[in-house]
């Protein structure tokens, strides 16, 4: 028997809460509900979500914070929830790491919709039997090798420069996560590097030169954000 995919429903407004827990149950999903952030940082450790609905205007750690400190240690998929529908906040969510994000009030039909969406979308990687202390990910057709700074693609060895097999490597690593071009200046080149973002822009340009979109995986742009390794 299949067990049930786990989400947990964090949000303030216990009505809400309950609400988004029947549609959610009668789905056949397994949910928990809390209703602050330090509550939903101890049951995404404890109650290991297969997702997470996270509403920003929570009482002590605020929405951004939880999703900030989750995405520091873990890839769980996150949608967020908000009555703020501006720009900057959608903007600002998916920068720390969420994988959507929705205006409340919603309706519950798109809701659940979101949630099967997203979790199609994060599918686990599928990773190769690798010795412990090999850093490697696999996807259908694609495996790159940290260890060793390989990438095989399509059954052929890719030959790429060390930058470009770690972007390539950083992005793949955390599937459906939205980087900004700093984050990823910052963490491929570092602080100290003098140059700027478009540096980011053109490894991109040759990465999709050499690995072209899969029906399974892509690098996809998310205009006026970023870029992101996203599976399908």
């Amino acid at each position: 028997m299949t067990s049930k995919q786990k989400i947990l429903i964090v949000d303030d407004d216990a009505n809400i809460a309950e609400l988004i827990s029947l549609y959610l149950t009668k789905e056949c999903f397994d949910t928990r509900i809390v209703s602050d952030g330090e509550s939903a940082l101890l049951a995404h450790k404890s109650f290991q979500p297969d997702l997470i609905l996270l509403d920003l205007m929570l009482p002590g750690i605020d929405g951004y914070q939880v999703c900030r400190e989750i995405r520091a240690t873990s890839t769980t998929p996150i949608i967020m929830l908000s009555a703020k529908g501006e720009v900057f906040d959608k903007v600002l969510g998916l920068e720390l790491g969420a994988d959507d994000y929705m205006e409340k009030p919603f309706d519950s039909k798109e809701l659940v919709a979101r949630v099967k969406a997203v979790l199609r979308r994060c599918k686990p990687v599928v990773q190769e039997e690798i010795q412990p202390g090999i850093k490697a990910v696999s996807y259908p057709d694609l495996t790159v090798s940290l260890t060793n700074y390989s990438v095989t693609y399509m059954g052929k060895t890719v030959d790429m420069p060390p930058k470009e097999l770690e972007l390539l490597y950083f992005l793949a690593s955390s599937p459906n996560h939205v980087f900004t071009r700093e984050q990823l200046l910052d963490q491929i080149w570092g602080y100290e590097y003098m140059g700027d973002t478009r540096t980011v822009d053109v490894h991109i340009k040759r990465l999709r030169e050499k690995i072209k979109d899969h029906p399974h995986w892509k690098i996809a742009t998310i205009w006026g954000i970023g870029y992101k390794f996203e599976t399908r």
